[in-house]
């Protein structure tokens, strides 16, 4: 079979002499949806001998532009939790303290500590946000169905606390070493309220403890002093808020004995417990233990179910009502446990929602799809498995120091005689299980692929099944699909985008509405990994812009009276222009309301960049329409597209009636008569070309006439040099040769061995060309001196401060402020690289 799991890539701190990044003791990271990863180190300064407890966090696709932050801790940070958007991190510390982190100014490598809470001087050893009610479910079985609501059906879930409205309140939750909880509630005007209760009455000591919700909106608490002969124990936690004050309600649950200290043969073996985890967040009814001595562990997995209590027959007898109905009790019953294994170092829990009924585990295993379904062990002699989340059961190996012994014989020698092997002491599975992460005892970050198949080889389309469906559930949640595309071949590229847009086709008109830019990007993203549709990554950006304009500039049209119709003028406008399909402009023009485009001066000479890309992009496509059998060239899918043809010819209108109040306005050409109207020429030339492919059913070519006046266009006008994004510089193209890249901390890598690039230096502007700002189409000059942000997936650079005061401009800027056009973080450039 196939390498189940092998390394992607590794990332290591450069050895400093004075201070280095040593792990922390309890090392902790965390993976958020946004494919965002924090972890901790601590930070030793030879000369003080003192500490800094610090935070970094990386995005996975750059993950040497680390952004380390000196948390402020005072003591070692125990817990890090990432909330559901995956745009702020809880950290918690061993003096009681807890800390939320959000981004400033949206960007993702530029993390403040905003609010907080603490128990003072009592350690922190388990945390989560509380549940925001959201909850899906994955159905493999249906994995075939048409309709994306089958596949991923919305769970009735109720949030641990809402606000009036039933809007759920955001806030956390965390237990502390003496057995107090403690609740923080984030009130929408920014206070925090926060109350803190004992678990129960008589307060003992807790080493580890782990949280989870209940359908019902009440929270689980599980707790254990660490020694495997006590119970684990196990609490209900109800939050309210009463008189603008938050109030906390605990009930004891049935608790639990490990079984390998009630049998014989292990009853002194293992005597501590060192891993408790409930196995999901919203899943109160299943938790993993994991007990330890020296050098071995054993791992259970327990399930709470309801069971019938006997009656004696006396009572019976007695009462006849009791007889019918057995009386039921909530009781923790084994699911199953593992043998003797090495030593645990970490444990990591799938976080995809997957359906567990039984049909859904039988068509998982016959099509040998395990994302979500394995949990991951790691080991002190360094190596990782993956286990089945129910049976325990093995499903996939990786040998961490045998894959290290080929490198280099002598470290390992050196090693066995020094101390232990390097293992993992934290380790997270991405949001689609796809990939894993681990943080050694160096504070190396290792990045492992993990196979959907689990390793099992299968036929092309099956593989493709596999990965469209978790493409499509990022597309549904609105995750990050990074880690999907580490397991995209170049030969996989051109069906999974066909396929891909198949699927969203066959959703209803609304739901495609909603998904319509991130289908853009999922594909724009999948066509970056092959060489021969790299070009169609362009066209995609372009269209991406193209619908962010349209939006825009349509959403400044005014109805003239208060009383309008039902349709906005934009609706009005795509709805003249695409029943009046006359060739002359002006009579297109005619038939609206002119007054509903006018508009102030300053705005309209505002938008020219945004009108000039829009002029160049349908000359750039009339010019290139001769020699459209080159699919290499970016700009050819346009001519094929109805939808964004139509999108430009209504832009068209729109800029020629803006260009009657201010002439200014209108995008600038190079003509090489005096007399010629520009924009005449090209919307008769663009009314043909999308008269041809309006409708997908009836699609008809060009015919010679347009032809050779579209060859004709070169010697009228000046054909402009369209700015393209530049081929991002990030990871994920270099890995696609599963050689194993080794990267550091602070230093990009070079660009050696990147074969993709060579082809798209026509498009990309060299270094020491003058720069653009993408969004806002302004040039940078050649070294810009304002400080640019670019797009953690496209590359698109745009400056960070907007240089305009218009309201116009202000709301084409509120389009991309948190996120780039395809939905990518923001990170700051350093000022020598933009």
């Amino acid at each position: 079979p196939g390498r189940a799991m092998d390394l992607a890539y590794v990332c290591e701190w450069e050895k400093r002499p004075k201070s280095n990044h040593c792990p922390s003791i309890p090392l902790v990271c965390a993976w958020s949806c946004r494919n965002l990863i924090a972890f901790t180190t601590d930070l030793r300064n030879e000369e003080e001998k003192d500490l800094t407890h610090m935070v970094h966090i990386i995005d996975t696709e750059h993950p040497w532009d680390v952004y380390s932050v000196n948390s402020g801790h005072a003591e070692i940070i125990t817990c890090l939790e990432w909330d559901q958007s995956g745009s702020r991190l809880l950290s918690a510390d061993a003096d009681g303290h807890i800390k939320c982190w959000g981004m400033a100014d949206h960007l993702a490598n530029s993390w403040e500590n905003t609010v907080g809470s603490m128990v003072e001087g009592d350690p922190v050893v388990a945390l989560s946000w509380l549940h925001n009610g959201v909850k899906l479910a994955l159905h493999v079985e249906k994995s075939g169905a048409s309709n994306f609501g089958e596949k991923f059906s919305r769970v009735k879930f109720s949030p641990s606390l809402t606000l009036f409205g039933g809007k759920p309140m955001e806030g956390w939750i965390a237990v502390t070493i003496s057995g107090l909880v403690t609740v923080s509630l984030l009130k929408p005007n920014g206070q925090v309220l926060t109350s803190t209760e004992s678990l129960c009455r008589l307060r003992c000591r807790v080493a580890l403890a782990d949280v989870a919700f209940t359908g019902g909106g009440n929270i689980v608490v599980a707790t254990s002093d660490g020694s495997s002969s006590s119970p684990v124990q196990f609490y209900k936690v109800c939050v309210s808020v009463v008189n603008e004050k938050c109030k906390i309600d605990t009930e004891i649950l049935p608790s639990l004995f490990m079984r390998c200290t009630t049998d014989p043969a292990r009853k002194d073996k293992y005597p501590a417990i060192t891993h408790l985890k409930f196995l999901a967040r919203d899943m109160s009814e299943q938790v993993l233990l994991c007990a330890s001595n020296q050098n071995n562990s054993i791992v259970e997995c327990w399930s709470l179910r309801k069971e019938g209590l006997p009656v004696n027959n006396i009572f019976q007898q007695i009462s006849p009502v009791v007889g019918d109905k057995q009386p039921m009790i909530l009781k923790w019953r084994i699911l199953s446990a593992t043998n003797d294994l090495d030593r645990v170092s970490a444990v990591a829990l799938p976080k995809l929602p997957i359906s567990l009924t039984n049909t859904d585990l039988k068509v998982a295993n016959d099509t040998k799809f395990f994302p979500g379904l394995g949990l991951a062990l790691a080991f002190h002699d360094g190596s990782v498995h993956i286990v089945h989340r129910l049976s325990l059961q093995m499903m996939a190996v990786f040998y961490g120091s045998s894959s290290q012994r080929s490198v280099d014989e002598q470290t390992i020698k050196r090693q066995r005689t020094a101390g232990p092997l390097v293992h993992f002491k934290a380790m997270q599975l991405s949001w689609t299980s796809l990939a894993l992460a681990g943080i050694d005892s160096h504070g190396k970050l290792s990045m492992l692929r993990i196979s959907p198949s689990m390793g099992h080889v299968l036929d092309m389309n099956m593989s493709l099944r596999h990965l469209l469906f978790l493409l499509e559930y990022c597309m549904v949640t609105g995750y990050d699909w990074w880690d999907i595309l580490l397991h995209v071949q170049p030969n996989m590229v051109q069906n999974l985008v066909e396929k891909l847009h198949e699927e969203y086709m066959r959703q209803n008109a609304a739901l495609q509405q909603v998904l319509s830019t991130r289908i853009v990007a999922m594909k724009a993203s999948l066509c970056k990994l092959s060489s021969s549709t790299i070009a169609r990554v362009c066209d995609y950006h372009a269209k991406l812009f193209l619908i962010a304009i349209s939006c825009t500039l349509k959403s400044l049209l005014r109805p003239h009276f208060l009383n309008t119709p039902d349709k906005s003028p934009g609706d009005r406008l795509t709805e003249i222009c695409s029943k009046i399909t006359d060739v002359d402009i002006d009579k297109v023009m005619i038939n609206l309301k002119t007054e509903e485009f006018v508009l102030e001066m300053t705005t309209l000479q505002s938008l020219q960049q945004l009108i000039q890309w829009v002029g160049d992009f349908v000359l750039y496509l009339l010019a290139s329409l001769p020699n459209q059998g080159s699919p290499v060239r970016p700009g050819h899918s346009f001519l094929r597209d109805g939808a964004s043809l139509g999108m430009f010819r209504e832009l068209m209108v729109v800029i020629r009636i803006w260009g009657l109040l201010k002439p200014s306005c209108l995008p600038v050409y190079t003509a090489t008569s005096d007399t010629q109207d520009s924009m005449s020429l090209l919307f008769r030339l663009l009314t043909k070309l999308w008269l041809c492919c309006r409708e997908e059913n009836h699609m008809t070519e060009p015919d010679d006439a347009l032809i050779d006046e579209c060859c004709l266009l070169p010697s009228q006008l000046l054909i402009p040099n369209i700015d393209w994004l530049p081929i991002n510089d990030g990871i994920i193209t270099k890995l696609q040769s599963k050689q194993l890249v080794r990267l550091q901390f602070g230093k990009a890598p070079g660009l050696v061995g990147h074969t993709v690039s060579s082809q798209f230096d026509a498009f990309v502007r060299a270094p020491g060309q003058p720069k653009i700002d993408h969004l806002r189409r302004l040039h940078l000059g050649a070294y810009p001196t304002e400080e640019c942000k670019s797009c953690t997936r496209c590359g698109c650079v745009t400056m960070l401060k907007s240089p305009n005061k218009v309201t116009a401009v202000k709301q084409w800027e509120q389009r991309w402020v948190k996120n780039c056009l395809c939905g990518g973080l923001w990170r700051r450039m350093p000022l020598s690289c933009s």
